[in-house]
């Protein structure tokens, strides 16, 4: 077994306009204060990294990592949540994800997807500049409109939607697969890939490709009614990540699953700083330690309520609290062991016999 790594946390939340949050170096120094260990990095944000130039040139790569590292944090992965949303967007959601690019693409899906695919791979590139095998992002969906079956589907069109998401990620799995990097795809309402039955639909369109994998995030299955512990029993073959976020649902007499589009705070299901909610972070840390995963705990802070510094300072030692150190004997070995004197009385009394 082996020990997951952590604590990290995912930056995007925190970036903004104000010092420590408005550069990598200064954001850095302040997760470092709060006990962090590692941090995961969008690579959307200018403020953070130049994505372009971290995937051509090493010299640049390294010099990121030397700024990290000066904080003894480790850079854990890197995200494009915003540009693998935009390799595959229904035309109804068009005026919506236009602003997740840049305005010279604006009103042009096609040139939209194509500036999508370039980010990605560029991504993929600059996480094997940094030494890293994995990495997250988002599936997009071409089917959400259609996630609830009235008025009826069309024959055949959720499996002409997957076939065509399979054709447009299936070259940047094959890139990813070149390059020695897993692509790990949050699975999230909104997206094409939300639950593990998606997830499996999208592996029988991409040959069960072996760089398709998961992060791993039980809020999102909370808010879904999916049983997140028997998730990991199915798929911990598949999960190369893990989002550690807390959320909380109840339903009542008025609203439940869809949330009657209330605000955050209003919703039934909602998601919550770690230790607020109702998640089962013990068994998930213990099913995760059983099953080999051998990456990083990162803390993804979404709050309705909570503000962010509280939330990233409370987020830390949560997972401390929750990291298995695992064991590397069994509990029992004593009771297996005799005496080594006795051992050789044993075989002394056999070579006479």
């Amino acid at each position: 077994m082996k020990t997951i790594k952590g604590p990290a946390i995912f930056l995007a939340q925190f970036m903004g306009d104000q010092n420590p949050f408005d550069g990598l170096d200064s954001i850095c120094g302040y997760m470092a204060s709060l006990g962090y260990k590692g941090v995961q990095i969008p690579s959307w944000d200018s403020r953070c990294i130049n994505l372009e130039k971290m995937a051509t040139s090493k010299l640049y790569s390294s010099e990121i990592k030397g700024i990290v590292e000066s904080h003894n944090l480790v850079i854990t992965e890197l995200s494009s949540h915003l540009q693998g949303q935009l390799i595959a967007v229904h035309p109804a959601y068009d005026l919506q994800f236009d602003g997740f690019a840049p305005t010279v693409v604006h009103g042009n899906p096609k040139a939209r997807q194509a500036w999508a695919e370039q980010q990605v791979k560029w991504a993929i590139l600059a996480s094997e500049n940094l030494g890293i095998d994995r990495h997250v992002t988002f599936s997009g969906s071409l089917l959400w409109p259609y996630i609830y079956p009235w008025p009826q589907r069309p024959q055949g069109l959720v499996e002409m939607g997957f076939e065509e998401l399979g054709k447009r990620w299936k070259p940047l799995l094959d890139f990813a697969d070149n390059h020695g990097v897993d692509l790990c795809y949050e699975l999230h309402p909104g997206e094409d890939l939300h639950d593990g039955i998606s997830f499996e639909r999208f592996l029988e369109v991409t040959g069960n490709h072996k760089r398709a994998n998961i992060l791993y995030d039980p809020s999102h299955f909370v808010l879904q009614c999916v049983d997140y512990l028997k998730f990991i029993d199915y798929y911990h073959e598949r999960i190369k990540m893990f989002h550690v976020k807390d959320a909380e649902f109840r339903p009542s007499g008025k609203a439940g699953v869809y949330g009657s589009y209330s605000s955050w705070v209003e919703r039934p299901g909602r998601f919550r700083s770690l230790g607020d909610g109702q998640i089962d972070f013990k068994r998930i840390f213990s099913l995760l330690s059983q099953y080999d995963f051998d990456g990083w705990a990162v803390v993804e802070w979404e709050c309705a309520l909570k503000s962010a510094d509280q939330g990233a300072r409370e987020g830390a030692a949560f997972v401390s609290k929750h990291i298995i150190e695992v064991t590397q004997k069994a509990f029992d070995d004593f009771a297996g062991k005799t005496d080594p004197l006795q051992n050789q009385k044993n075989k002394q009394t056999l070579s006479l016999s």
